[in-house]
């Protein structure tokens, strides 16, 4: 049997025959966990594998995965050392943010979008619960979120699950394609992604009041095909995420706004953090890169390079 791995939960994973729509719940053969992987799990939710399937659910095994297109991966919580890989072989990741209830902080989406950056995956950000921010006075700080991220060269679209606004825009553009959604808990990502495929009744969660924090509703990943031909990957909600396998040297590179000015800097090697003659910080001080995404630069340098915590 060939397939994608759409559902893992551990130690099983469920594989869907794409050919038949047949599914199998599988185990893996150990000699995936010896190949020198440092990630918390060997087969993830996007995979196209093989499967020999036995008489018992329990003889079914994962006997070979392809090799991946690309992937998103994050540093493991409370593991420094080791990493988990979210999902692989996306056509397109939907990053879904929220501007207030809960404030989705601009230094999770810029590391998000560095690792999608540094892993060729693109990325469209989902402004979301726009109903909520219909009053005048929301429209100067909406229009300079997204002036912030259209100009590093990110789509921004505006969108509500509650009005419908854009949703069939974006049913559309999914079409055909497999489709990473990811976000905070409490963004609304599983009311949004129940509106774009209705029948699949996700759970949704309601909002802390004391917090403004949302609660996760999706424990693993999973992929859920679509009505009109195409996958969608709905992965729990990430609090925080930390980069794997980029140096600080090339941090900058997954930085698109940064990157387009760092050939002019005097210098090859140039860190933008305090060399003379920097054009990438000179455009932060004339107003041509965004404040905020250079202080997510130097907050990612600080964090992470002083722990070690770029590479596997």
């Amino acid at each position: 049997m060939e397939g994608i791995v759409i559902k893992s939960t551990g130690s099983w994973y469920t594989v869907l025959d794409t050919s038949t729509g047949e599914q199998a719940r599988c185990r893996i053969r150990g000699v995936f966990r010896l190949r020198g992987s440092r990630t918390t799990n060997p087969v993830v939710v996007g995979d196209r594998v093989r499967a020999e399937i036995g008489q018992e659910e329990g003889d079914n095994v994962i006997t070979d995965i392809r090799p991946r297109s690309n992937y998103i991966i994050r540093r493991a919580s409370n593991l420094s050392k080791e990493s988990h890989i979210i999902a692989a072989n996306i056509d397109t990741a939907y990053l879904v943010v929220t501007l207030d209830f809960p404030a989705t902080s601009t230094e999770f989406i810029d590391r998000f979008l560095v690792t999608a950056e540094a892993y060729h995956i693109p990325v469209v950000i989902l402004l979301n619960k726009m109903d909520l921010f219909a009053a005048p006075e929301y429209r100067e700080i909406i229009d300079e979120f997204s002036a912030i991220y259209r100009s590093a060269g990110y789509e921004v679209i505006e969108i509500s699950a509650t009005t419908g606004q854009e949703i069939d825009t974006l049913r559309q553009r999914m079409h055909g394609r497999t489709s990473l959604f990811s976000g905070n808990s409490g963004v609304g990502k599983s009311t949004l992604i129940n509106a774009i495929e209705p029948g699949l009744h996700l759970k949704t969660g309601a909002i802390s009041d004391y917090h403004h924090k949302g609660k996760h509703t999706t424990t693993f990943s999973e992929i859920f095909p679509l009505t009109g031909g195409g996958f969608l990957i709905d992965t729990p909600g990430i609090k925080g995420f930390g980069l794997v396998d980029i140096a600080p040297d090339e941090l900058a590179r997954y930085f698109p706004d940064l990157f387009r000015y760092a050939p002019h800097c005097q210098y090859y090697n140039c860190t933008h953090t305090h060399e003379p003659n920097c054009a990438v910080t000179a455009a932060v001080a004339s107003g041509e890169i965004a404040e905020s995404r250079y202080i997510s630069y130097l907050k990612i340098l600080e964090d992470d390079d002083k722990n070690g915590k770029y590479r596997k």
